[in-house]
């Protein structure tokens, strides 16, 4: 099962110090007294990876916002989004990776953030499927007798990039990783005697908005790691992109799932259990 997202951290100006306060879970959050100016992220859950020659999952929308006025707008509910299963293995037609849950900042408010869980990776074989859409889209599957998949599919403007495609139908296959906040995914690529799975689109980077610092490297929203391949030619697996997106699965071995509260997507399985 993929990550799940993460709301914050919340940096809260308070009598000219900072405070950094981060839920990964859902709550309620109330501001110091004195409190005028916030930066507040808000990450949702990751995508899981598609199975059997499956995409990488996209990663959970997010949004930073910056010196944002929240006087006398406290308390808020925060409700933190889980990630999205990968695709169950043994499935027919082969199972894409669950889209994860949205992520909110004060619903029903003038501040109010939503953002979209991060698209499941298609399924791969005989059924080649796009990734689903999301915050960050996921990776298309790849297999020798299936569809093209031609278009990538898009990510939530603002929130995300665009999963990559697997390679056309025939042999020495590779998926497609699945997109990160910052980037997209990358496409699968293949050589007469080679292929290679995408890698996952990178998360993005926040870290210079928040002092004191803050967890995972302040990297959020990364893609997961793209899969396919056939065990019997030289096969290098789909990275996991920067921001906890995991990698895919290689012959028989369970993909990785993204780093717990990065939002991050889980990796395609080829042909074992996806991320």
């Amino acid at each position: 099962m993929a990550n799940g997202g993460i709301i914050g951290p919340i940096n809260i100006l308070s009598n000219g110090g900072n405070l950094v306060t981060s839920f990964t879970s859902s709550g309620t959050l109330t501001s110091q007294p004195g409190t005028r100016v916030a930066n507040i992220l808000v990450a949702a859950g990751g995508g899981g990876g598609g199975e059997n020659r499956g995409g990488g999952g996209g990663g959970g929308g997010v949004i930073n916002s910056n010196n944002v006025s929240i006087c006398g707008a406290s308390p808020y509910t925060i409700t933190v989004g889980g990630g999205g299963a990968g695709g169950a293995p043994g499935s027919f037609p082969v199972a894409p990776g669950a889209t994860g849950t949205g992520s909110t900042f004060a619903p029903g408010t003038p501040l109010a953030i939503s953002v979209s869980g991060g698209g499941g990776g298609g399924g791969g074989s005989f059924n080649a499927a796009a990734g689903l859409p999301g915050g960050s889209g996921g990776g298309g599957g790849t297999d020798s007798s299936g569809p093209t998949i031609s278009t990538p599919t898009p990510g939530t403007p603002g929130q995300g990039n665009s999963g990559g495609i697997g390679t056309t139908p025939g042999s020495y296959l590779a998926a497609g990783g699945g997109g990160g906040a910052s980037t997209a995914g990358g496409c699968g690529t293949r050589t007469p005697s080679t292929s290679a799975g995408g890698s996952g689109g990178a998360g993005l980077d926040v870290s210079a908005f928040f002092t004191p610092g803050i967890p995972n490297s302040g990297v959020y929203g990364g893609g997961g790691g793209g899969s396919g391949g056939n065990p019997a030619v030289s096969f290098t697996i789909g990275a996991g992109g920067t921001g906890g997106g995991g990698a895919s699965g290689k012959d028989n071995s369970a993909a990785t799932v993204g780093t717990v509260n990065t939002g991050g997507g889980g990796g395609g399985g080829n042909p074992a259990a996806a991320g």
